[in-house]
């Protein structure tokens, strides 16, 4: 059984942890904060039990999935053929657990991180082995979404690539290839954009969020519209890649609107329907 680190176990390190559980690998777990790993474990126990209720899953596969969920330390990483980040897209704190990673995983281990749009470039440099640094994006909620887009440094070898594709299809998921390590890679690149311009229609007073989304969904045969899916996403994290994507590419496609900086400094953060721009 192959041996997979996650560093992580909030909504994406706990959802990409149960995937990788899900199809067989044996997942060491740990995060920084207390008892945040029994959390996942009881979250994802909940979500399989649903699972087999609806009889899509038996019980002795959701008690096999659960028992190769195993909270870790750093020093049990020595066993681990590849390791994925999933932690704050904060550059100095992803930094900070590459150089831990490097220290203790084999030589020979990929080391993969899920950010969203930071530069898989800069992480690597925390580590001797830039060379087996890769991104693995996951799409949230990573047991449901099909997508991992894997992102090449400028020192990745084509050997990690290799190795990261294959354990993301290993995964079942469908992999794209990120050929040049550029902010917002493709799917975020193409996304806040989207984002940007239907909240500036909604500050602009052209419409309502309702028929915003309505317009997007019908009009372009979106499964919802963007206002919902950035509510979803969360509008913290959507300020955040907006902010760091401008700062990078110095272009207004990317400048955040006042509202969804209103909306986050009061706390509104999206993350489900009612509680973002539909309260705007």
């Amino acid at each position: 059984m192959t041996t997979i680190a996650v560093i992580g176990a909030g909504t994406m390190g706990s959802g990409i942890s149960q995937v990788a559980a899900q199809h067989g690998y044996r997942v060491l777990m740990l995060d920084a904060e207390p008892g945040a790993v029994v959390r996942a474990r009881m979250r994802t126990g909940e979500r399989l039990a649903k699972a087999v209720k609806e009889g899509k899953l038996s019980a002795t596969d959701r008690e096999g999935i659960l028992d190769r969920l195993v909270e870790a330390d750093w020093a049990d990483f020595g066993e681990a053929s590849l390791a994925i980040e999933a932690v704050l897209e904060i550059m100095d704190v992803k930094k900070e657990i590459f150089s831990r990673l490097d220290a203790v995983l084999p030589g020979d281990a990929v080391l993969a991180t899920n950010t969203s749009s930071l530069s898989v470039t800069e992480i690597a440099k925390a580590t001797k082995r830039p060379d087996r640094v890769v991104g693995m994006h996951f799409f949230n909620p990573a047991p449901v979404m099909k997508l991992v887009e894997i992102v090449r440094g400028e020192e990745t070898s084509d050997e990690t690539v290799d190795v990261a594709q294959r354990a993301a299809q290993a995964m079942g998921k469908e992999t794209v290839l990120v050929a040049k390590d550029t902010p917002g890679f493709i799917v975020n690149r193409v996304l806040m954009p989207l984002f940007i311009e239907a909240m500036r229609i909604l500050e602009e007073g052209i419409a309502s969020p309702e028929d915003i989304d309505k317009a997007v969904k019908l009009g372009l045969n979106h499964p919802m519209g963007p206002l919902t899916l950035a509510d979803l996403t969360g509008l913290d994290v959507d300020l955040h890649v907006m902010d760091y994507m401008f700062n990078e590419f110095h272009d207004d496609r990317f400048a955040a609107p006042l509202v969804l900086r209103r909306l986050v400094r009061a706390g509104r953060l999206g993350r489900k329907t009612g509680h973002g721009f539909y309260r705007y």
